[in-house]
């Protein structure tokens, strides 16, 4: 689930809109300096119409070579969803000046706030 404004969702167009901006779906597990089948690119769906936007998508950005390698990332039907212990919820807010937040995630929201600034929304 993602958090905007306050309100989880799992709307699609947002989670498009990250997965261009916040890694390379190319690389096969891993994303940024980290590696491992725990780093994989995936998108889980909860039905059928989510696993057709999410193939459709995948095979838009293929068709208009968007990426110089072929996407690996997996559709896979959701099973269950896990939510992080208490001191993964918030990390970046409680831990800004971490160096793999400093150097790894600010860029990335950074980039995420000038390509989408009317989704944006600061502390």
């Amino acid at each position: 689930m993602i958090t905007i404004k306050g309100r989880r969702c799992a709307g699609l167009s947002l989670v498009r809109r990250r997965r261009i901006l916040s890694y390379d779906p190319t690389e096969l597990n891993r994303q940024g300096p980290d590696t491992g089948t725990q780093y994989r690119s995936a998108v889980f769906f909860a039905n059928d119409e989510q696993k057709r936007v999410a193939e459709a998508y995948i095979a838009q950005l293929q068709a208009a070579r968007t990426f110089a390698s072929t996407i690996v990332t997996q559709v896979t039907q959701l099973k269950a969803f896990y939510e992080a212990e208490a001191y993964h919820q918030d990390y970046l807010v409680r831990h800004p000046d971490q160096p793999y937040i400093v150097v790894n995630d600010l860029p990335k929201i950074a980039n995420l706030q000038r390509q989408f600034p009317a989704l944006y929304v600061g502390d």
